[in-house]
């Protein structure tokens, strides 16, 4: 069978590959022992690849990484970080990273 028949037989009637059910529960398993073990929230700041300011990233942002430009952006970043953290009553570990992917600043709240 070609790879191309083997990745047919993984799609549903819409066109899209489907995972096994019982890897989505250990995954979904495995994140929640994570979360409820876990007292600290994880966020990183990283220059965007354009250069056109930093992107808050973390698990705990739904929509993806937040974009700030501007002169103050890391400032406001780790602010809005540290305040979200201590809205939910955890500690935060904020990274700011340069453009080699090297920690240049540690946060902790």
């Amino acid at each position: 069978m070609s790879d191309m028949e083997a990745m047919r037989s993984e799609q549903n009637s819409h066109g899209l590959i489907e995972a096994p059910s019982d890897k989505l529960l250990r995954d979904a398993n495995s994140r929640m022992e994570m979360s409820a073990t876990s007292c600290q929230d994880f966020y990183e700041i990283r220059q965007r690849k354009d250069r056109d300011g930093f992107d808050l990233i973390s698990d705990r942002i739904r929509n993806g990484p937040i974009w700030y430009a501007g002169p103050d952006a890391v400032r406001c970043a780790v602010a809005y970080a540290k305040y979200r953290s201590r809205s939910r009553s955890h500690r935060a570990i904020i990274d700011v990273f340069d453009e080699g992917g090297n920690v240049t600043e540690t946060h902790k709240q």
